[in-house]
């Protein structure tokens, strides 16, 4: 073999290697992560923090040494009580929120379905707050023009598309919100109870458009209390004040927990 051919060779078998070692890395990594959140009495107190640090203050403890690992394609269901950390464990994910320490490592674009309705502007219309989301995201002009149509056509605002959103019902701007961050293309789907609200035929339409995605290999966290997440995810982890307590097959965490999975 010629040592041209050689090289032509070894070149491509390390980028086999290097594509296999990348698709076994996990998206999604949390390593001994903690959050604390320091209490304030009122507004005065808050203000008076800026200037000066106090021992005396109340602290709480969001997340408690959380450690785990989620791979491309995993349909991960978060539950636990109100309070257990899971808010906070998505806005880290989010980029929303920072560890107060450990590792966070988060590989891809996340679209989040949170706050639906946060970000609009109001004297913009549906169609202006559209590519300005898609803007913020750092897209270009042509994915930008394929995402427009997607989202609405997925909105189904009709004419209301080019009217400004300060006339629009909550209802339209959920429909809005959610059109957008579903059609973004992402990398990661995090979804915070975002299918309790609509009505039942957005409801559907929601939901096959999520298992659309899966079928594309797109990694889904999805928090909820309704028996949806029986639909979407294969994996479950439970949180309590703020520690991982379960992290295992969803089936074995609708015997474990049938009070948040059912």
């Amino acid at each position: 073999m010629s040592e041209s051919k050689r090289t032509d060779k070894e070149t491509e078998e390390k980028k086999e290697t290097a594509e296999k070692t990348d698709e076994d890395r996990p998206i999604i990594s949390f390593k001994n992560v903690s959050k604390i959140y320091t209490l304030y009495r009122n507004s005065r107190e808050q203000f008076a923090a800026l200037f000066y640090s106090s021992k005396k203050r109340m602290q709480h403890r969001a997340l408690d040494d959380v450690s785990f690992e989620i791979r491309k394609g995993e349909s991960v269901a978060i539950i636990g009580r109100n309070g257990a950390g899971k808010s906070t464990l998505l806005k880290m994910i989010t980029g929303v929120a920072f560890p107060s320490s450990g590792e966070i490592r988060v590989k891809g674009r996340v679209s989040a379905l949170l706050e639906l309705t946060a970000g609009f502007i109001p004297d913009m219309t549906g169609r202006e707050n559209i590519r300005f989301r898609c803007y913020v995201f750092g897209l270009r002009d042509k994915a930008i023009d394929e995402i427009e149509q997607r989202a609405i056509a997925f909105a189904d605002l009709k004419e209301y598309i080019d009217q400004p959103v300060r006339t629009y019902s909550s209802g339209m701007r959920v429909r809005l919100g959610f059109a957008i961050n579903i059609n973004m293309d992402p990398d990661i789907l995090v979804i915070d109870e975002a299918l309790s609200v609509g009505d039942n035929n957005f409801k559907q339409k929601c939901k096959a458009k999520i298992n659309e995605l899966i079928k594309k290999n797109v990694t889904v966290l999805y928090v909820s209390h309704n028996k949806d997440i029986q639909d979407f995810c294969r994996r479950c982890i439970y949180l309590q004040n703020g520690r991982v307590e379960f992290d295992g097959p969803m089936q074995e965490a609708v015997k474990k927990y049938p009070e948040f999975t059912g």
